[in-house]
């Protein structure tokens, strides 16, 4: 038999505003919509099947909170916890997880219009190559080929060659150089360990290039007494024969 009594106090209202249906976020004590749930108490021990009367019930004597999280199986499993603190601590794993997880881009150079580029220009896409590189990027070498140049394909692989050994300190080759059209193109990817080593050592030189405390110390002082002049010696006297 049921009592009135008892049924008006096993939902406690709740300390948060209605949720909606396009709300993000677990449902909570009076916003889940299952009959039964597999709860997991205050302590993180397994209860089992419940009702959800009764997870309302443990969860208000608790002072705490039901949370449901993860609804995609059945029975959803509900957990009774402090919902307020527990959403501080997911937001603060995201931003930790964001943090350690680094966007790796897909840079591209290009390398002139045709193959008559400048040696020295040459040299200066590949040093900004080398620098997408040590920023963890991924990089697209492109180069052109206009009009007969396509007859002397080997200029292009050579030169495509010579890139590959120049970044061969920092890059590992991810595709091949190869022709596509009146392009030839190649994707280097960071050498993490090697680029590891090479900041390591820039660390230490950097670390060994400042002062010391005794070796500044160690250096004598500047007297501040003035310098003397030398004294002028008197001008000899010659006696009159």
């Amino acid at each position: 038999m049921n009592h009135p009594e008892i049924s008006a106090i096993v939902r406690p209202p709740s300390r948060y505003p209605r949720q909606e249906s396009f709300s993000r976020g677990p449902a909570i004590n009076d916003r889940i919509r299952a009959k039964q749930v597999f709860l997991i108490d205050a302590n993180n021990e397994k209860v089992g099947v419940v009702d959800l009367i009764e997870a309302l019930r443990r969860s208000h004597d608790a002072g705490l909170d039901l949370v449901e999280i993860a609804s995609d199986v059945v029975p959803p499993v509900c957990r009774i916890l402090d919902f307020g603190k527990w959403k501080y601590e997911q937001a603060k794993k995201e931003k930790a997880n964001k943090a350690k997880s680094k966007t790796v881009e897909m840079k591209e150079v290009r390398l002139g219009r045709s193959m008559k580029i400048d040696p020295h220009d040459v040299g200066i896409r590949i040093n900004q190559a080398r620098e997408f590189l040590m920023e963890g990027h991924k990089v697209l070498m492109v180069q052109n080929f206009r009009g007969r140049e396509m007859m002397h394909r080997h200029l292009g692989d050579a030169r495509m060659k010579d890139i590959i050994e120049k970044l061969a300190d920092v890059s590992k080759v991810e595709t091949t150089p190869r022709l596509n059209g009146r392009k030839m193109t190649l994707i280097l990817a960071p050498d993490k360990p090697k680029i590891d080593a090479i900041l390591r050592k820039k660390a230490k030189e950097a670390k060994q290039g400042q002062p010391t405390g005794k070796s500044a110390e160690s250096k004598p002082a500047r007297s501040a007494e003035p310098d003397r002049q030398p004294e002028e010696e008197p001008a000899a006297v010659h006696a009159e024969a």
